[in-house]
């Protein structure tokens, strides 16, 4: 998978949109995307994070690979089994 980190030092160091914080970059093991088409999830990938309301920003090429993968473009590199269960109204 190419460098999702390369061009992203532009979307750090700006004013968050909901508070006074500042995006910093962050590493996170898992990032899971709902997508129309399903779910991803993206490993050890850098995005944004206000350091203040924790609010997360996403480039567009993590954004673009989300689509790709979530649409059958791209092939994951793998793919795990999640559980779902259904919560009967009390």
């Amino acid at each position: 998978m190419k460098s999702l980190n390369c061009r992203d030092k532009y979307m750090y160091g700006y004013s968050c949109e909901y508070c006074e914080g500042t995006v910093q970059p962050r590493t996170v093991k898992r990032e899971a995307f709902k997508h129309r088409d399903g779910f991803v999830i993206l490993e050890n990938v850098t995005i944004g994070v206000c350091d203040n309301c924790s609010n997360r920003y996403y480039s567009a090429d993590i954004l673009h690979l989300v689509h790709e993968i979530a649409t059958g473009v791209k092939s994951p590199e793998r793919t795990e089994q999640i559980p779902v269960t259904h919560l009967e109204s009390a």
